[in-house]
């Protein structure tokens, strides 16, 4: 019997070794951690964002800012449908939330981990743990993985490990080439008086970008005690990870906190002072803004306490322009909570993505974050995870599907 290894014991290779129900194959998962699943296991606050409700491919590839082209292909094999189809056929409900995302019905990731480990045990299929892979050769079209423990051959070699750079390293060996590695999805690092000591205050609608990087984006937006996060930052930092990476984190970011213009802004303004002449300025509440925010913003203005018929033009102007066209100084970033995303990896140029297998190293295949692929937040990436092993697992299946 020809063996297979899968190098990895993540949502890729758990996966895949779920689908590999009708294969003739001996198939062994070598983990180097105690535990299988991790970033399953945290994902979503640990309820585990399963996929995204986005049915369409072409409308599903926009929400990857590297390897759009290439899932085209993918997901028209496999995509969010069919991710709600195998764990429904499996008894595991999927939810759809507000926002699109997907978990499962028990709002818990643990749910998700029972059902891989379910039925990769169920497929005969053995896990080694606490294994460390230091190296991999291939030798008259057979592989050796040595590891911490033992010595292991295949006929067929899949990796799925992740953002790992003593993998990538080892992938380089076999004739690989790696785009650098960066961070992506995460939050920024700021100490503007504007936003200090509102960790917790949030927009539901801004509109921020990066002007030097001509690039923005529109959504909720959130302070925190360290500076910004919220949907509309972590678009950003996943859709211009290498860029930010250049600048090495230090930028200007211009907020428009109430996605109007500034005429329209001005004219609301004028029209709270027309129409409640003798209201204080401190308990005025434009667009929801709380009131920690505005009376902040107030105090950094200099703007004192008075009834809005005491405001002047200029100050009326300057509120309008800090609440469209704010300057921040960013001097950071920070991960976002435990879900980090990396930019980089094995070059996409490199993989046939009919197969998932290397153009440059017969029966070796690759899956998950190991490769040039990310997404934005939102179970994109978890999504790419699924469908590339799904596509794996089917070179190996005696049927063309299960």
């Amino acid at each position: 019997m020809k063996k297979l290894v899968i190098i990895g014991g993540g949502a890729s290779g758990f996966f895949l070794a779920a689908n590999l129900n009708k294969t003739n194959w001996k198939v062994t998962i070598l983990e180097q951690s105690k535990h299988p699943l991790q970033k399953v296991k945290i994902s979503g606050g640990g309820r585990c964002n399963v996929t995204h409700a986005c049915f369409n491919p072409k409308e599903l590839v926009k929400f990857y800012p590297r390897g759009s082209k290439e899932l085209t292909s993918i997901f028209s094999h496999f995509q969010p449908s069919d991710t709600f189809d195998w764990f429904e056929r499996r008894k595991v409900n999927l939810n759809i939330e507000a926002d699109n995302r997907v978990f499962p019905d028990t709002n818990t990731s643990q749910t998700i981990i029972d059902t891989l480990l379910k039925h990769t045990e169920k497929n005969n299929i053995q896990v080694h743990y606490e294994t460390v892979v230091s190296d991999i050769m291939n030798e008259n079209q057979l592989f050796k993985i040595i590891t911490s423990k033992f010595v292991y051959e295949a006929d067929a070699l899949i990796i799925a490990t992740g953002s790992s750079p003593k993998m990538w390293k080892i992938i380089s060996k076999l004739g690989h080439s790696i785009i650098s590695p960066v961070p992506s999805l995460f939050t920024f690092n700021c100490k503007s008086p504007l936003i200090q000591n509102l960790q917790g205050t949030s927009f539901t609608e801004a509109e921020i970008s990066i002007p030097l990087l001509k690039h923005t984006e529109y959504g909720p937006l959130l302070i925190t005690h360290w500076g910004l996060s919220g949907p509309s930052i972590l678009k950003l930092s996943a859709w211009k990870a290498r860029e930010l990476a250049e600048l090495k984190y230090n930028f200007i970011l211009k907020i428009n906190w109430v996605s109007e213009s500034f005429d329209e802004v001005k004219n609301t303004l004028n029209g709270y002072k027309v129409q409640n002449p003798k209201k204080s300025i401190y308990s005025l509440k434009p667009y929801n803004l709380t009131q920690r925010f505005w009376q902040n913003m107030l105090n950094v203005l200099d703007i004192k306490e008075k009834v809005l018929a005491e405001l002047s033009k200029t100050d009326i102007n300057r509120i309008t322009e800090t609440l469209t066209n704010t300057r921040l100084t960013i001097n950071g970033k920070s991960t976002f909570k435990d879900e980090f995303v990396t930019a980089g990896g094995v070059n996409r140029k490199e993989i046939d993505f009919r197969t998932m297998q290397s153009k440059l190293v017969q029966n070796l295949y690759f899956a998950g974050e190991v490769i040039d692929i990310d997404a934005i937040t939102g179970g994109f990436n978890f999504q790419a995870c699924w469908s590339e092993a799904f596509v794996i697992s089917q070179q190996f299946n005696i049927y063309e599907k299960n």
